[in-house]
């Protein structure tokens, strides 16, 4: 699992696992979104597995699936309402990142957050499509 800070408060993950959620709750996570869907090839997880795992440390969990770069607005909307209203770090997932960075950027736009999601983007290897 490869973690990629993007900004004090939020962060994007490559794939992770049951076993993972100790290391993040370490790290200041309190806040697990995951946007692959269950079934996808190379998934080793399903997102009951990771949520019971989360919960069981006190970690909120969310369940965002989007497919490829498929960006259905009420995914947008979710994801915003939950980033927005998160009190502390919140760690977004998918096969390898690019999915999660992608959808933050969509609901910081659609929540009129005023972040510099261009600026903060540009300082990781991921695209903005």
């Amino acid at each position: 699992m490869d973690i990629t800070k993007i900004s004090d408060t939020f962060a994007v993950a490559t794939q992770i696992l049951a076993q993972d959620m100790p290391m993040l709750k370490a790290q200041g996570m309190t806040t697990i979104i995951n946007n692959r869907p269950d079934g996808e090839e190379g998934h080793p997880s399903s997102s009951a597995q990771l949520q019971a795992a989360a919960e069981a440390l006190g970690m909120a969990y969310h369940f965002i699936p989007v497919v490829g770069m498929n960006f259905p607005q009420a995914a947008v909307s979710e994801m915003a309402q939950v980033v927005t209203q998160s009190s502390s770090k919140v760690l977004a997932f998918c096969r390898t990142g690019n999915r999660s960075i992608n959808m933050w950027a969509r609901a910081n736009e659609l929540a009129d957050t005023g972040v510099d999601v261009s600026a903060l983007v540009a300082k990781t290897s991921f695209k903005l499509v």
